[in-house]
């Protein structure tokens, strides 16, 4: 089991995280990779648990240092991405990495990882739907949330590049077909 990565990406308001959540305890092999990011948190979020948050400034150094696997300006000044740092503390443990990235992110994670990982776009039924639901989650202004609907479809297109496409059109199916895609990935040395 040692190196494998399951890289969930998804656009925002799919459902990425809430399926990551379900995963993570059915597996005690498994650890979340924190991303690192340069926006500021939202809601509850706190430093070293949902994400090691930096300023734009910092961000840019750690990339002139080359410390990141990957990393995106997903929005202007707005960085994501995945400290080699992360991955080597969790190596270390003898765990396999789960990552909730950005859909390009995940692309590259894929690149960098080859058969080592799964990835898998979590796609919403519509992006009516996805508007929906970010308005639900009450963290976002409407500006920004439309920022994020128009960034959806684009992200779409996407999908084809993932190994496995899961349509989060309803939870309970969705973490039905996503524990058997985590159980077979596993089972293969």
């Amino acid at each position: 089991m040692s190196h494998k990565v399951i890289i969930f990406s998804a656009p925002s308001g799919s459902g990425k995280s809430t399926i990551v959540n379900h995963v993570l305890p059915l597996h005690p092999e498994m650890e979340f990779s924190i991303s690192a990011t340069s926006r500021a948190p939202r809601g509850t979020e706190q430093d070293g648990v949902e994400y090691l948050f930096y300023s734009a400034d910092i961000f840019r150094k750690l990339v002139e240092m080359d410390k990141f696997v990957e990393y995106e300006e997903v929005y202007t000044d707005k960085f994501y991405g995945t400290l080699k740092s992360e991955v080597n503390r969790i190596w270390s443990k003898g765990h396999v990495i789960i990552f909730d990235v950005d859909v390009k992110g995940g692309v590259s994670l894929k690149k960098y990882f080859g058969d080592n990982a799964m990835s898998v776009f979590i796609q919403a039924p519509s992006v009516e739907v996805l508007r929906e639901r970010l308005i639900k989650r009450g963290t976002d202004s409407m500006e920004a949330i439309e920022d994020r609907v128009a960034k959806a479809a684009e992200e779409m297109t996407y999908a084809p590049k993932f190994d496995r496409i899961l349509v989060n059109d309803d939870l309970q199916t969705a973490f039905t077909e996503v524990e058997k895609m985590v159980d077979d990935f596993l089972a293969v040395e």
